[in-house]
């Protein structure tokens, strides 16, 4: 199953110009920006990106982040992968 996961970027990388700072489900992610970046990255920063892999493949608005964000929750109850990608990874 491929899923991507909604992050909010929070900051932009020191030394990758196309890697920024996201924050999926309370931990930080260093995720691939240049699918999504389309001028300054700056102005990336606060906003919603659909994440796969490590790169932002999309942008999200809130709204649509949120309720993707509700229904994968739903989902982790039934679907061990999932609930795997929502608690895995690294706080930074």
């Amino acid at each position: 199953m491929c899923i991507g996961i909604p992050g909010q970027i929070v900051a932009l990388h020191d030394q990758q110009p196309d890697h920024a700072w996201a924050e999926v489900c309370g931990l930080r992610r260093e995720v691939n920006i240049a699918l999504v970046c389309d001028g300054q990255p700056q102005t990336l920063i606060g906003g919603w990106v659909l994440i796969h892999v490590g790169f932002a493949l999309s942008k999200l608005d809130e709204q649509e982040a949120q309720e993707t964000l509700v229904a994968l929750h739903a989902m982790e109850e039934v679907e061990a992968d999932v609930a795997l990608f929502l608690g895995a990874g690294e706080a930074r």
